[in-house]
């Protein structure tokens, strides 16, 4: 048998602080013994289980992999105002008038994941 990922893994400057927006954004749960100073934390959800490692090295250019999230209970609209309100930032708005298209945001430390169109929102003819 080949391979599996086991998980995927960032590297950040404070692991929990990562973790918890992102547990946060992704409906998931932190680790129980992921406390406030370690240097490393588990976030699991139903779609991805993410590692945080705390690392003395500051991002400093754009990432070459990246999450794209499907929001599963609302819109995408809605997800990225959600998403807004718990500390992401907006990078760059990509959706068009006929209501294609995604939105990029930053994570607490700048990681840049974007935002897609929710399965509904995708079923719906001509969108």
């Amino acid at each position: 048998m080949a391979s599996l990922v086991r998980h995927v893994t960032f590297d950040c400057a404070d692991a929990h602080r990562l973790a918890s927006f992102w547990a946060e954004a992704l409906d998931g749960t932190l680790a129980d013994d992921d406390l406030p100073g370690d240097p490393e934390a588990l976030v699991t959800s139903e779609g991805a289980v993410i590692l945080f490692v705390t690392v003395p090295d500051a991002k400093s250019v754009k990432n070459r992999v990246h999450l794209d999230l499907q929001p599963q209970d609302r819109s995408r609209d809605e997800e990225v105002t959600r998403l807004l309100a718990r500390g992401a930032e907006l990078v760059a708005d990509h959706r068009r008038p006929d209501g294609t298209g995604w939105v990029t945001l930053a994570d607490p430390e700048g990681n840049e994941f974007c935002v897609e169109r929710s399965a509904a929102e995708r079923a719906v003819p001509g969108a």
